[in-house]
């Protein structure tokens, strides 16, 4: 019986040191995306405010190697302007990754926004910070549909 008790004590802290550990990764997990979500957005303020330039010298080197500053900024132009002032915008959807197509592992966060605008009332905007090397996430990518 005693036996039998050791073993079953045993498993239990197996299990728990498991429920413990993926507790804490996800509680990780949560703070990459709240910290994604918020670098998204407020690089999102600068493109609102048509701050197209400035929003290209915040994004991560990866999008400024993709991409001059002057293309960027015609880019937005072109897409974003006609859309007009922005209504509302809230998260559908995101999705932590450190492996996207096309990009170099690292830590992302893909997320999708709902947003509306005065001349185009439902759009979807995609936007994926990732982490740079100075522990800061930095967008680099940006589409809106």
């Amino acid at each position: 019986m005693d036996k039998k008790i050791k073993t079953y004590g045993t498993v239990f802290l197996v299990c728990l040191g498991f429920v413990l550990t993926t507790g804490v990764v996800a509680a990780q997990g949560q703070e990459n995306e709240r910290a994604a979500i918020a670098a998204a957005e407020k690089w999102l303020g600068l493109v609102d405010e048509g701050k197209y330039a400035e929003s290209w010298t915040e994004a991560a080197g990866y999008f400024k190697n993709a991409v001059t500053q002057d293309q960027w900024a015609q880019s937005l132009k072109a897409v974003r302007n006609p859309f007009g002032k922005l209504i509302s915008r809230e998260v559908k959807n995101k999705t932590y990754s450190t492996s996207l197509p096309g990009a170099p592992d690292g830590e992302y966060v893909v997320i999708q926004f709902e947003t509306s605008f005065a001349n185009k009332r439902s759009a979807i905007e995609t936007i994926t910070p990732m982490l740079e090397k100075d522990a800061k996430w930095r967008v680099s990518g940006y589409f809106i549909k």
